[in-house]
Parts: structure tokens; sequence; C-alpha cells
């Protein structure tokens, strides 16, 4: 097992980790998170090497991504760098890569009821006002978690706050901070249930945000 004690904080600058080699052949990992080699609860980045396919398969307790770089794909079409989906218990797919692609991937933790299959290109989707000049674009909510990308310009703070049910963070581009530390583009942050942090940026930031899922 991985950084499966929620009740800990973990960060994890991606940049500085290894590929490691997955069971087919042109899919390299950089686990973050993991129950098992092959199965259970597991967060990780993904590369495809171009032409880099799958055979099918299933998702039990669902699939989570977001693409990084280049652009995924699967018998449901072709998604570029920027889009969110959601595979739900049941789905079945074959994915591959044409021309190689980075994602962020999490495996097996929906909650049991949660059945919804999303397809978002965050790049033509509306962006909501938060607080300050932070911009907001929700992604996903289901029984207390939340997922969303967050925009913050260059200088902006946010107030100290508490992580009820945890929160995790995917820095996309740009440097997030707080008073624990600087977090480059790269880094995952995951904060346990009822940690608490200040953070703020110096530079425009774009980061992935989870809450509510690690009670």
């Amino acid at each position: 097992m991985l950084n499966l004690d929620f009740s800990k904080r973990v960060v994890i600058n991606t940049h500085t980790q290894d590929w490691v080699q997955s069971p087919l052949a042109g899919v390299w990992r950089k686990p973050l998170a993991r129950e098992d080699a092959e199965h259970g609860h597991a967060t990780s980045i993904v590369r495809y090497e171009p032409g880099a396919s799958f055979s099918p398969h299933d998702h039990p307790l669902g699939e989570e991504i977001f693409v990084l770089e280049g652009t995924f794909s699967d018998e449901t079409g072709d998604y570029p760098a920027g889009t969110y989906f959601r595979n739900p218990e049941g789905f079945r797919h074959a994915p591959l890569s044409k021309e190689g692609c980075v994602i962020l991937v999490k495996l097996h933790q929906f909650q049991l009821e949660d059945d919804q299959e999303i397809r978002i290109d965050t790049h033509k989707a509306e962006w909501l006002q938060g607080h300050g000049n932070l911009r907001v674009l929700p992604l996903h909510e289901f029984n207390g978690e939340s997922v969303a990308l967050v925009h913050w310009s260059a200088g902006e703070r946010f107030q100290s706050h508490v992580h009820v049910g945890g929160e995790e963070i995917y820095v996309i581009n740009g440097e997030f901070i707080d008073e624990h530390g600087r977090y480059p583009a790269g880094t995952w942050i995951r904060s346990p249930h009822m940690s608490r942090h200040n953070p703020y940026v110096e530079q425009d930031t774009l980061i992935f945000v989870k809450v509510g899922h690690l009670k």
C-alpha cells in the first residue's frame, strides 16, 4: 500500500518522480496513492506513449480522469488536454492515445450511489466568479464531495479555512503557496479531514481541487 492513511498530509512533486512501467507496453505511471499494484484505490499520473493502448476493461467503483497533456481517446471520443471525465462502475472501454498524453487518474473512489457519467471540456465550460479574484469551474458534486478547477490571479490570497472531509489539490500550472510550503506545477497535495491552511499565490495559478471525500 502507498499513502492510504488519510489522516496524514502528503505532498509529492510529481516532476521529481521516476516513471514506472505499467503491465502494458508504452504506458507509464507515477503512483501517488495505491492500495494494490493493479487493483483497488489508486491515484496516479499516467503517461501514454504515441500509439499506446489498453485492452477493454471496466472500473469497479469508477474512474476519474483529468487530461493534462496531449489527447486521450476511447470508443466514446477524443479528449484533449483540459478535459475532465468520470466513468462510473459498469462503464467499459479500451483507452488509447494516438499522439501520446499525460493524465491524472483516480480509480476505485466513487461513492456507491454515484453513477453519473461526465465529460467536460474545461476550455469551453462556463467559469464562475469566486472569492476575490478567484474563478471557479465546478466539475462534479455528490453527497458532500465536490471537484472543481480554480484559477488564482497573481497576488490572490484566501482566508484561513478548515477542510471538512479533507482536500486534494493538483497544481496544473503556476505555483500554489501556503504557510506549510510552496508547490510548483506538478505537485499533488492531500490534506486530511479538519486540516487548516491559509493559501495564496504570487503568479497566475490553476489548480484541480477535490474536497469532502477523505472523512
